[in-house]
C-alpha cells in the first residue's frame, strides 16, 4: 500500500501555501482565499485516498499452461465489503498494464472482468498483482493497494510429434556396453580367477574342471541409452528472435520424443541442465529459456556435452544460421570418442539439408514442420 502525490499534487500545494502565506502578511484576502481553496483541495484528495472502502479481489486464470496461440482468459472478481465509490484498477499482464474502471459497489456486491492474455509468444507471461487506485477526481493524490499475488501463464514452444521417427533414438534392450568392468550384468568379457568374495553363482565350473582353479565371469557394464539434446542460446548465434524460437522448438520437440518414448534424457540449454523427467515439466523448463550475451555459443556445444558424464550414445546440438557450416564441423570433432552427433543449424526458409562428416551428422531445417523429414534422412 502506499500513497502517491502527482506532480499536479505537488504544484497546487506549492502554490496553496506560498499564497496563503504571502496573502496573509500583504492583507490580499483574495490571494490568500486562493491559497487556502489550493490546500483544501489537497486535503480533501488525502481524505479521499484515504477513506474508500474495502474490497476483496479474486484473479483466476483459465489456464496456467498453454501452447503459443491458445487463447487464455483471466477473470479480475472484486467484491466490495462496504459501500464503495468508484475506483481503478491496474492489472499488470506481461509488459503492459490493463486499466479498469470499477463502479461503485454496494456492501458485498461483486463486480467481474473478463480479459485475454497475450500467448501469441513462446514465454513466462506474468499476470497481476491487482491493484486498486483510490484519490481524488483531479488526480492529485491516490493510494495503490495491491490484493492479489501474481499468477504465471507458461506459454510453452510449439512442437511436432516424431512419432514414426526411429532413427537416432536406439532401441536396444539391454543397453550400450562399456569398458567398465562388473561382476554382474549382461554383457560377458572374460574370465578370471576366483578371489575370495567372490559370488559363488559366477563360478564358470567347465573351465575351473579343465584347469584345475576355481574361474569366475566377468562382465562389462552396461547403461541404458541416453540422448543428449543441447540448445545454443548465444544471441550472437541467431539471426533474429524469431530463428531461435524455431531452434527452442526443435529442441523441444527432439526432447520429448525421447521422454514419451521412456529413454534417459540430457536437456542443456546453455550453461543450465534441465532436470524434468515429463512432458509437462519439460515445456514448462523450455518456456522461461532465453537467449543473452554470454550465452553458450553453437561452436562450444561440444564442450558442453563433453562435460557431462559419458553415458549418451547420441547427441543433438540445436544452434542458429550464424555458425558457418566449417565452424560447425570443426566443432563436432570436439564430442567425446563415440558419440553419435546430430548438429542442426534453423535457418529462416531454409530447405532440409543432411552432410556426413564421420559420426557426426550436419543438417540444416527452415521449419518445424521439417523436423519429422529431417529426422527420417538422419541415419544413426
Amino acid at each position: 500500500m502506499r500513497i502517491t502525490v502527482s506532480p499536479l499534487g505537488w504544484g497546487i500545494a506549492a502554490v496553496g501555501l506560498v499564497a496563503a502565506i504571502v496573502g496573509r502578511r500583504a492583507g490580499w484576502v483574495e490571494l490568500a482565499a486562493v491559497g487556502v481553496g489550493c490546500l483544501l483541495l489537497v486535503l480533501a484528495g488525502l481524505v479521499m485516498a484515504w477513506g474508500r472502502g474495502r474490497y476483496e479481489v479474486r484473479l483466476e486464470l483459465a489456464e496456467r499452461r498453454v501452447p503459443v496461440g491458445q487463447p487464455v482468459v483471466a477473470r479480475l472478481e472484486t467484491t466490495a465489503v462496504r459501500r464503495s465509490l468508484p475506483a481503478r484498477v491496474d492489472l499488470p499482464v506481461g509488459p503492459q498494464t490493463v486499466a479498469m474502471w470499477l463502479p461503485s459497489l454496494a456492501a458485498g456486491a461483486s463486480h467481474d472482468v473478463l480479459f485475454p492474455v497475450p500467448t501469441d509468444h513462446r514465454a513466462v507471461v506474468p499476470v497481476g498483482p491487482a491493484s486498486i487506485r483510490r484519490g481524488d477526481p483531479l488526480g492529485l493524490i491516490s493510494r495503490d493497494q495491491q490484493f492479489t499475488d501474481v499468477l504465471e501463464l507458461l506459454v510453452h514452444p510449439r512442437v511436432v510429434g516424431l512419432a514414426d521417427v526411429r532413427s537416432g533414438l536406439l532401441r536396444d534392450l539391454e543397453g550400450q556396453a562399456t569398458r567398465e568392468l562388473s561382476d554382474a550384468d549382461l554383457s560377458f568379457h572374460a574370465l578370471r580367477e576366483y578371489a575370495p568374495g567372490d559370488d559363488r553363482r559366477m563360478i564358470h565350473w567347465r573351465t575351473s574342471a579343465r584347469t584345475g582353479t576355481l574361474m569366475v565371469r566377468q562382465f562389462e557394464d552396461t547403461r541404458r541409452t541416453r540422448t543428449t539434446v543441447a540448445l545454443a542460446t548465444s544471441a550472437a548465434d541467431y539471426a533474429d528472435p524469431d530463428e531461435f524460437e524455431m531452434a527452442v522448438s526443435v529442441a523441444a520437440s527432439l526432447a520429448l520424443h525421447v521422454l514419451r518414448d521412456e529413454r534417459e534424457l540430457t536437456f542443456l540449454a546453455g550453461a543450465r541442465r534441465l532436470t524434468a523427467v515429463i512432458p509437462s515439466s519439460l515445456l514448462d523448463e523450455c518456456a522461461r529459456l532465453g537467449t543473452g550475451p554470454d550465452g553458450t555459443r553453437t561452436a562450444d556445444l561440444p564442450h558442453r556435452v563433453a562435460a557431462e558424464p559419458a553415458t549418451s550414445s547420441v547427441a543433438f546440438l540445436v544452434g542458429g544460421s550464424t555458425a558457418s557450416a566449417d565452424e560447425r564441423r570443426a566443432a563436432v570433432r570436439h564430442v567425446p570418442a563415440g558419440l553419435r552427433v546430430v548438429a542442426v543449424a534453423c535457418a529462416a526458409d531454409a530447405t532440409v539439408e543432411v552432410r556426413q562428416d564421420g559420426l557426426a551428422s550436419l543438417a540444416k531445417i527452415g521449419a518445424l514442420e521439417d523436423l519429422p523429414r529431417l529426422m527420417h534422412r538422419v541415419v544413426l
